[in-house]
């Protein structure tokens, strides 16, 4: 009769939690750093259609790293979570901090269970709608929640570096950015991150650059297109 081989609880997690991480660092870092009237997501990405970023809601937006097809099912069920809420109550009640938990608790669920862990990294950004902007326009009410591979949900402020080399942005983050500063500052600083901790030049043909303003109507999402890009670079 065969014998069944014990595995301590520590040492299943911490396996567990080092094929997640080495899952996600096997994809390009990305940077989201926080301006006068949002955020911007910034990372390499030469495909043009497969994108990392993308709109969730009206003042929502999703950013992910780590395995496509996952975070991609991840994305496609927050549009769907989102969209109920809004057409059961008003699109107003739809805010990042339910959707980030919904998150938080199916990673978490997927990490302790018995099924291999999701390599992703997400974050879930949201900014004020109209009145907020109207009352007090310097606060983008910016609020950014960062999720990990194991469920853990952390309220970043700033900047945040997500996969790949993630100490080495954030010093480089820390070094650049200051507070209020115009989008178009702070495409650069985030390009400027990954470029210095790359050491190699990051064209705007491999990047994808996305993000949330406050000031844009009703729907805040964006997205660089190259040619705008290249010319947010070359200024």
């Amino acid at each position: 009769m065969a014998a069944n081989f014990y595995v301590a609880p520590e040492q299943l997690m911490k396996d567990r939690a080092e094929y997640a991480r080495k899952g996600i660092a096997r994809g390009r870092a990305l940077v989201a750093v926080e301006y006068a009237a949002g955020v911007v997501f910034v990372s390499e990405n030469p495909s043009s259609s497969l994108h990392k970023t993308s709109e969730i809601y009206d003042r929502i937006a999703f950013a992910a790293v780590g395995r496509y097809n996952e975070f991609e099912a991840l994305r496609v069920a927050g549009i769907r979570l989102a969209d109920v809420k809004g057409y059961q109550y008003a699109r107003e009640d739809v805010t990042a901090k339910p959707l980030a938990n919904a998150y938080s608790q199916a990673l978490g669920t997927s990490f302790m269970g018995e099924t291999k862990p999701f390599e992703v990294e997400l974050l879930i950004a949201q900014v004020g709608d109209g009145r907020v902007r109207e009352a007090d326009p310097s606060d983008p009410q910016l609020e950014l929640f960062h999720i990990l591979y194991d469920g853990s949900i952390v309220d970043e402020h700033r900047f945040v570096a997500i996969g790949g080399e993630t100490e080495p942005l954030t010093r480089e983050l820390e070094s650049r950015w200051s507070h209020g500063l115009a989008r178009d500052e702070a495409v650069r600083t985030a390009v400027g991150a990954l470029t210095a901790v790359s050491d190699r030049t990051i064209t705007a043909d491999v990047l994808e650059v996305s993000g949330l303003d406050a000031d844009l109507p009703r729907r805040r999402f964006f997205r660089l297109g190259t040619d705008e890009l290249r010319g947010v670079l070359e200024d």
